[in-house]
C-alpha cells in the first residue's frame, strides 16, 4: 500500500503551519523577543556605533584640518626659508662688493704709495747722482790740480 501524505485528504494534526491557537502566541512571544532584543541589545550597540563612528568622522576631520594647518605652515616656512634665502645671497653679495671696493681702494693707495716711495727713491737717487757728480768734479779737480803741480814741478 502505497501512503503519501499529499493524497490523504485528512488533515495531520502537529505540522509545520498549524493554525490554532498557538500561532498567535508564537507570534506574541517573536514579537516580545524582538522588543526585548531592540531594547536591551541592538539599541545600546547601534548607540556605541553611532558614537564610535561619529568619533572617527570628528577624528578624520580634525586630522584633515590639521594635515591642512601643516600644509600652509610648511609653506609658509618653506617661503620664509626662501626669502632667507636670497635675503642672504643679497647680503653676500654686497659683501663681495664691499670687499671688492676696499681691496682695490687698498691696491690705488699701495700703487700710490708705490709711486710716491718710487718717486721719493728717483730723487733721492737724483739728489745722490748730483751729490756723486759735483764730489767726482771736486776730486776730478783736486787731481787735475795735483796733475798739473806735480807736472809743474817736475818741468822746472
Amino acid at each position: 500500500m502505497i501512503d503519501l501524505p499529499f493524497l490523504l485528504a485528512e488533515e495531520i494534526e502537529g505540522g509545520l503551519f498549524d493554525f490554532n491557537g498557538t500561532l498567535p502566541l508564537m507570534a506574541l512571544q517573536f514579537l516580545t523577543l524582538m522588543v526585548l532584543l531592540n531594547t536591551i541589545f541592538y539599541k545600546p550597540v547601534t548607540k556605541v556605533l553611532d558614537e564610535r563612528d561619529e568619533y572617527i568622522r570628528t577624528t578624520l576631520t580634525t586630522a584633515s584640518s590639521m594635515l591642512v594647518k601643516a600644509d600652509e605652515l610648511a609653506a609658509k616656512y618653506e617661503e620664509d626659508l626662501s626669502e632667507a634665502r636670497r635675503n642672504a645671497q643679497l647680503k653676500i653679495a654686497s659683501s663681495q662688493k664691499e670687499a671688492q671696493n676696499i681691496v682695490s681702494e687698498d691696491i690705488k693707495k699701495a700703487q700710490l704709495n708705490a709711486e710716491k716711495l718710487i718717486a721719493e727713491a728717483s730723487k733721492q737717487l737724483n739728489v745722490q747722482k748730483e751729490e756723486a757728480l759735483k764730489t767726482l768734479e771736486n776730486q776730478v779737480d783736486t787731481l787735475s790740480d795735483q796733475i798739473k803741480v806735480k807736472l809743474l814741478s817736475s818741468q822746472s
